[in-house]
Order: C-alpha cells, then structure tokens, then sequence
C-alpha cells in the first residue's frame, strides 16, 4: 500500500489545495484532492490486466474552481433536493439558499463540493487512506447549527474504495452527506455509458415531479423503465424519461434488512467490453441513479476528452431528496449529542 502527497494548486486567495494518491500493489489507485474531498481519478484493471480510468475528473485545480456538475466531489450539508428551499425543524421554518430556482440542491451556492478540507494521511496494513474535515458554521447556506464533518476516504489490497461520513451539530439540523463521481468503467468519460449493464437492489422509488422533487409517493419498479432487479443495459429503456427528466435522474428505495448491519449492496455496474464491473454498497437507505443527462460536451475533461450527454453515471448512496419535507421518508434530522455515520463501499472485480 502506499500514499503520495503533493499540491494540487491554490485558491486566488493563496489557499494551498493538495493532491493525494492511494495505491495498492495491483495498480489500482485513487487520486484525491483537499478541494471539495474529491475524488478526480481511479485507475482499474480491465479483463487483460490494463489499468484504466473509470471517472470524469480534471487533469488540474483550475476546471474544478469552475462551474462544473459536481464531479467527484463530497455534497452536503444536504445532497440532492430541498422543495423551495424550506423546510419544517422543531416547529419553526427553515430557509436555504435556493441556487437551482425555486429549490435548494446539493447544500447551496458553496455547497462542501467547493471548500478546501483540512486531510490528515491515515495508514493501516491492508488499507490506505486520507481524512478530510470541515467544519460548517452556524447559519452556512441557512442552515442551523454548526456542524463538524470528515469524510474518509481509504483504499484496500481488495481493489475496494470505501468512503465513512461523519457529522455532529451543536443545534437541532439535518444532514444528507454522499459522493458524487461520474463513473464510466470503459474509458473514464470519453464514450457513452449506454451500453453499461446496471443492477438495482430496489422494488421501489420515489417518484419526482418536472423539477426532480419527490412527490411524496413510494411506487413499485415494477413495470417502469427504474426496474433494475435484473442487469438491464442503461439505454435499454432510457428514451422513455427523456421528454420529463432528459434520462435517468431517479431515487431508489434500496432493499436491505431492517437489522442489516455493516454496508449492504445497493447496485452493480459492468461494462461487458472490458470486463470491469464496480459493486456498490451501502448503509444509506437510497440510491440516487443519475445518467449525465445535462452534460453538453462543454466540459472538457482528462486527456481533451469532451463530455457529453450520458457520458457519465452517478450512483449516489443518500436519504431521499426532501425528506425533511416527508416525515414517512427516513428522517435526517440530528440533534446535539447524535453523530451521523453513513459509509459507502465502491469495489471493483473483472469478468
């Protein structure tokens, strides 16, 4: 196992951002950066022992200090949507910046995706790693309490990423932390991932209206283009939600025992011609799936490759987008004294 160290660039304010690299001695490595605790690069061995990039991420600082759609970065404090912006807690009404009008999405205008985080290296036998903290002060983006945030990332002999969040706040808040990467297991971004294999393990989703905020409702896959039960090809049935959504852009309601302990598999990705295959798993109770329905090739990423529409898939572990406007939806409210603990798990295999 070993970690590399170096910077990354710096803020216009002079900020240092750095750069970390974890690799175990199969060549598998992920590349991080203090900015947003993002991840910008995993390189994975195909079926014929060929290490290749499996994400969308930029060759340098500056791209990420730019408008971009997220890529690889830590959302919170709240991922994903708040309706309007505003949200009931303890009999008074929260309001939020609303930076996708008239809603709230991925934690504001400065969301944790475009602060630099304080890293400390951790190294253990079988594993390698780095933890980012934060620290969010009371009233950021609107909403209350100070919280206090790591992220860890750490990077086993398994070929297995996974990732703990954790949180506690000083007063009564809500928290929803997940990971954001694009990930395109045939060549990292430059293609479509249409013809990628998806397994869900959801009988469920919550049903959005035209903005993407949910309903209310928990409806059946049955019978819909979100049944994933069985692997079933990306562009297999996606032209049914282009007119409403542009694709794919839905929460799953993940199957799991109620006393499932420990992260439990959410979804399986497998591109048949290089063999790679990412098992996603989980403590979070949803599973956002999200095709890159919106990038528009104006993006240009590693390498020169542009990146277009459905370049990219997202598989973001998460509570439901609103929840804290649906009390039947798994609560995200943590109070003083609670600590909000959260993992996912990103594992990697050849067929």
């Amino acid at each position: 196992m070993n970690l590399e160290r170096s910077r990354f660039g710096a803020l216009r304010d002079g900020t240092a951002v750095e750069r970390f690299v974890l690799a175990n001695a199969a060549g598998t490595s992920a590349e991080l950066t203090s900015y947003g605790a993002s991840l910008v690069r995993l390189l994975a061995r195909d079926r014929a022992g060929r290490l290749g990039d499996v994400v969308l991420g930029f060759d340098s600082l500056a791209p990420y200090l730019a408008k971009h759609p997220h890529l690889g970065g830590t959302i919170g404090r709240y991922a994903n949507r708040i309706a309007g912006g505003r949200f009931p807690l303890d009999g008074r009404e929260v309001v939020l910046a609303t930076n996708q009008p008239p809603h709230h999405l991925h934690g504001g205008v400065v969301g944790f995706d475009r602060v630099v985080w304080r890293a400390d290296e951790i190294g253990e036998r079988d594993r390698v790693g780095v933890r980012f903290s934060h620290r969010s002060p009371d009233g950021d983006e609107g909403y209350p309490g100070r919280l206090e945030v790591a992220v860890t990332y750490a990077l086993g002999a398994d070929d297995a990423l996974r990732i703990d969040f954790a949180a506690s706040a000083d007063a009564p808040s809500v928290v929803n932390l997940t990971h954001h990467s694009y990930w395109n297991l045939r060549d990292g971004g430059a293609s479509e991932i249409l013809d990628h294999e998806l397994f869900v393990n959801a009988r469920a989703y919550t049903p959005v209206d035209r903005s993407g905020v949910p309903t209310g409702a928990i409806e059946p896959v049955a019978g819909t283009p979100l049944d994933f039960r069985s692997p079933r090809r990306i562009g297999e049935r996606i032209a049914a939600l282009a007119e409403a959504r542009g694709g794919y852009d839905h929460n799953f309601v993940l199957d799991r025992a109620p006393a499932a302990a420990g992260p439990a598999l959410a979804a399986r990705l497998r591109d048949p011609p290089s063999g790679r295959v990412l098992e996603v798993h989980t403590t979070q109770p949803g599973l956002q799936l999200y095709a890159g329905n919106f990038l528009d090739g104006s993006l240009v990423g590693r390498g020169g490759a542009r990146y277009r529409r459905h370049h990219g898939l997202c598989l973001e572990t998460q509570h439901f987008p609103d929840s804290p406007n649906h009390p039947h939806f798994p609560s995200t409210r943590l109070a003083p004294g609670e600590r909000y603990r959260e993992t996912v798990v990103y594992r990697f295999s050849v067929e």
